[in-house]
């Protein structure tokens, strides 16, 4: 492949790299000093002088398919339980072709944002969807993107004393069949891997026990992670409290899902000593500040939680609870929501916020190949341009990419191919997409 120079960047969030960076082979092979050349021949120089360079941005935690149903009108302005009953009924009507276009364009909104990895946690199997993961799958492949596609569940509906109507759950035989078919077929271990295939029954108050702990032990078995919501709401402690005699990170234990295999989603309602059990254990959580906001879910424990040891991710999760799919946008909600809730200006950083979406994400997906600018990682990068009238006046581009609101990357590297390119999605017809997605969208009104 051939060798690219990216050369002279406005600035990179990388040290020793001012003069840029070489690609070849899908990964970065050379950081450049202030002033320097690369040191062989390349075939392509870039001139990177208008630009930012960020890692890739990488998105933890999603719901792909909630792209059909943003700010309906059945659940805005509710809090996450009666928000989840007013949906779910509708989310029971997902079929192959609008569950397609949904992924396509959170897919394709997520680049835009310079977003290079998404885990998407999908946990809808309605008649006919049985495949809604490989329908992910080629979707990525198609675009281009990294993903970690985390086969959800759900087995405990409301007549067994669960949340969900019976319409959207599963059998248990029938999860694990196809968890395991889906760990066979699409997941692929090691660096540079483009699909990757975790386990994540849903939340405690969607799954069984039984389910909870065959899923760690299939995840052990390929090597794979596992994922779930927990600590979200109160609402949830009450209910662990009431069907499992303790709190969720008891029962995380419980189940054997205590462990570095393991990230969580949200993590908002965690006493300060199971902050640091979670850490201790090296469980990572994704932070998804925007969802918190909107569900009115309240403030995860980011500090005690990154000081205790776990790694800290972002999110934007679901579409319908953001309503947006951005992740710069969730960047900049994570810098603003932890400055207010730790009420500290300084504890808090445009940078903090940055490396939670890259390597803190990365690490919750438990990959050292991806999220950071380094000689032997993948190329993967996000490429910004200050050109618009809200960065008139920024003296630091990386802190103005945050703090003035950046939400739209120029050009998209992944695994050394631009994926976006003068701010249009490769090989994309925007208008075709919005089209048609917004016509499926309309059939679930």
């Amino acid at each position: 492949m051939a060798r690219l120079f990216l050369k002279a960047p406005l600035a990179i969030l990388a040290e020793g790299a001012e003069g840029g960076l070489v690609v070849e082979n899908g990964r970065i092979a050379e950081l450049v000093r202030s002033g320097g050349e690369p040191s062989a021949p390349v075939d392509e120089t870039v001139d990177a002088s208008a630009h930012v360079v960020l890692p890739g941005l990488v998105n933890a935690h999603h719901h792909f398919y909630q792209t059909l149903t943003r700010a309906h009108p059945a659940a805005v302005d509710k809090e996450l339980f009666p928000w989840l009953q007013a949906l779910y009924p509708i989310w029971a009507r997902l079929d192959p072709e609008s569950f397609r276009l949904s992924v396509r364009l959170a897919l394709t909104e997520l680049l835009l944002s310079g977003c290079t990895t998404a885990a998407d946690h999908h946990y809808l199997f309605p008649p006919g969807l049985d495949r809604a993961i490989d329908i992910e799958a080629e979707e990525a492949r198609g675009l281009g993107i990294r993903v970690t596609l985390t086969r959800g569940s759900m087995n405990l509906s409301a007549k067994d004393g669960g949340l969900p109507p019976d319409s959207v759950v599963q059998d248990e035989d029938e999860i694990l069949v196809d968890s395991e078919r889906l760990l066979s077929t699409l997941h692929e271990p090691g660096e540079g891997a483009m699909v990757q295939v975790a386990l994540a029954p849903c939340s405690p108050f969607s799954v069984t026990k039984s389910l909870m702990e065959k899923s760690a032990s299939l995840a052990a078995r390929f090597d794979a992670r596992l994922h779930t919501h927990l600590g979200e709401t109160e609402d949830e402690n009450r209910f662990c409290l009431e069907r499992f005699q303790c709190r969720p990170v008891d029962y995380l234990e419980e189940v054997g899902w205590l462990g570095p295999r393991t990230w969580l989603a949200h993590g908002i309602h965690f006493t300060s000593e199971e902050c640091r059990r979670l850490g201790a254990h090296r469980v990572g959580v994704c932070h998804c500040p925007t969802s918190n906001a909107v569900l009115a879910s309240g403030f995860c424990p980011t500090a005690e939680l990154e000081a205790a040891g776990s790694p800290i991710g972002l999110g934007v999760d679901g579409s319908a609870s953001n309503d947006s799919a951005n992740m710069m946008e969730a960047v900049r909600h994570a810098l603003m929501i932890n400055r207010l809730s730790r009420r500290s200006a300084s504890a808090m950083t445009a940078r903090d916020a940055i490396r939670w979406a890259t390597e803190g994400s990365a690490a919750c997906l438990g990959r050292a190949d991806i999220g950071r600018i380094a000689v032997g990682a993948q190329a993967d990068l996000a490429l910004f341009t200050l050109d618009e009238l809200r960065f008139s006046g920024a003296h630091d581009p990386i802190a103005a990419l945050v703090l003035c609101g950046a939400t739209r990357a120029d050009r998209v590297m992944v695994a050394g191919l631009w994926r976006v390119l003068d701010g249009r999605p490769v090989g994309v017809d925007l208008a075709k997409l919005r089209r048609e997605h917004g016509e499926a969208a309309r059939r679930f009104a």
